[in-house]
Formats: C-alpha cells, structure tokens, sequence
C-alpha cells in the first residue's frame, strides 16, 4: 500500500438515535508499545467496552496470528480458554501470548467464527487486528495482510495524538469500500489482566447511541481523537461473505488503535 495523497474529502462522525451499542471483538493489551523483548499477554474478549456492558460468548478462533516484517507467524497453540467477567455478566474468552523480539511492528491478527446475536437474528464475524510496536520502528502497520476485508490506517495506530485525527480505508478483497458504516468505540472499561474482570469505565457513552462514521467514495474515513486511550473501529457488514448457516452475516472489519495525550 502507498501513502500518495492527503484526504480531501471525508465524512464527519455523527450519531445514529437508532443505533445500539457497539460488539467488539477486543485483543487487549495492557500496552501497544513495547519496551522489552518478552513474550506479551494478550486477552481475546467479545464485548461492550465502552459502557462495560455484555459479554458475549467468544468461540475458539479460526486463526489468531501476527505479522512482523511481513512474515506471518501463528499462535493459535498459545490460546486457553479464561472467562470475563462485565459488570452485567460473565463470558468465555481466551488469553494467549505475543513474541515481541526484534524492534519493529506486530500486527496481530483475530478470525473468529461467526457469533449469533439472537436479538437481531444474524450473525457476526469481526476479523480483528491491532498493531503492537517495539522500539518506535515502523515495519508493518500500513500494509493488509491479507483479510477479505480490513480497515488500512493512514496514521501510525500506536501513537496517535488526542485531539488530532485517525484516518483509514477500509478495503474488501483488494478493493475500496464505499458507504462503509463504521462504529467508533471508546475502550472506557479496560481488561484487568490479573484478574480476568472488568476495570470501571473512565467515560461514559455518549447520548443518541453509537458513534457511527461513514466511509468516502474512496473508502476513506476520519475521526477526530477526544481523548487518549484505546479507540476501536468497526466497518460493519463491509467484508464479502454475507451468509452463515442459512442466515445473514455481518462481516466486520476491526481496528484498534492507541491515543496518547501530549504531554
């Protein structure tokens, strides 16, 4: 992928009143820099974080991966099954390990299988990813790895700066995808990775519902970032496969990202 030309046109978050709050498939790290080579915990958790609401039952993961340098190594033998507990309930999720050793980028990568949401008579598959970094050298982040559909950031997804803008692409099969609706999520409720629980949310969410943006004819969206923290984006129902067992599929592309405050 190449940087070429800066955005003219995209579209401002708003507020959708009839939207619901947020699924989202979380691979929580405590954090996206990487000081020490090691081996970094990381938690797989299907949930509302913004208002520590549901947990959803998170199946065992068709693949959990990371690219570095471009060479792809899997870590699905490192998953084990954990539960979580909300504030409203208990899930199954699992935690697993990073290898963070040379300096560089880790994108890590979750294909869960598809999850029936009863409520809304579909189901839901989020191919996740979140980029972790080692000794602020950028290898991997701009680049796909090869998802049928993925959000592409045009920022640095481990250092954007609160108060600045986040800008991404969301593409399907090697194309762009128009008119993408794309949830934005605050991590408010953070993993507590000793415990397996929910920390209180730090924010509450915002009036009229989830915050919703939609993508440019090029597949282009913008955000402006309020506050530092982890930010979660959901170009929802924008992937190519759109039926699981008889009935209709979401399929979601997810990228988490980590703001910081300038101090």
């Amino acid at each position: 992928m190449t940087l070429l030309k800066p955005l003219v046109a995209a579209t401002a978050a708003l507020c959708l009143p009839a939207a619901a709050s947020a699924h989202f498939l979380l691979q929580y790290t405590t954090d996206a820099m990487i000081a020490r080579p090691g081996d970094v915990p990381v938690k797989l958790i299907f949930w509302h974080p913004f208002e520590n609401g549901q947990v959803m039952d998170l199946a065992r993961p068709r693949e959990f991966f990371v690219v570095h340098r471009g060479e792809r190594t899997d870590l699905m033998d490192g998953l084990a099954p954990i539960t979580f507990e909300g504030a409203e309930n208990a899930g199954a999720a699992f935690r697993g390990t990073v290898p963070v050793k040379r300096s560089g980028d880790y994108v890590l990568v979750t294909v869960p299988e598809p999850y029936f949401e009863e409520t809304e008579d579909i189901y839901i598959q989020q191919l996740t990813k979140v980029v972790l970094n080692r000794n602020g050298l950028p290898t991997d982040w701009a680049e796909p790895v090869g998802l049928p559909v993925e959000i592409l950031p045009l920022n640095k997804p481990y250092n954007v700066l609160a108060g600045s803008t986040f800008t991404g692409r969301v593409m399907a099969e090697g194309a762009p995808v128009a008119g993408a609706e794309i949830e934005i999520e605050y991590m408010a409720a953070e993993p507590d990775m000793d415990s397996a629980r929910a920390t209180d949310p730090t924010a509450s969410p915002p009036p009229g519902g989830a915050v919703v943006a939609l993508s440019d004819a090029n597949g282009y969206f913008t955000f402006g970032i309020p506050r530092a923290g982890y930010w979660g984006f959901a170009a929802l129902g924008a992937g190519p496969v759109t039926e699981h067992d008889g009935k209709e599929l979401s399929q979601d592309a997810v990228l988490w990202i980590r703001a910081w405050d300038m101090e």
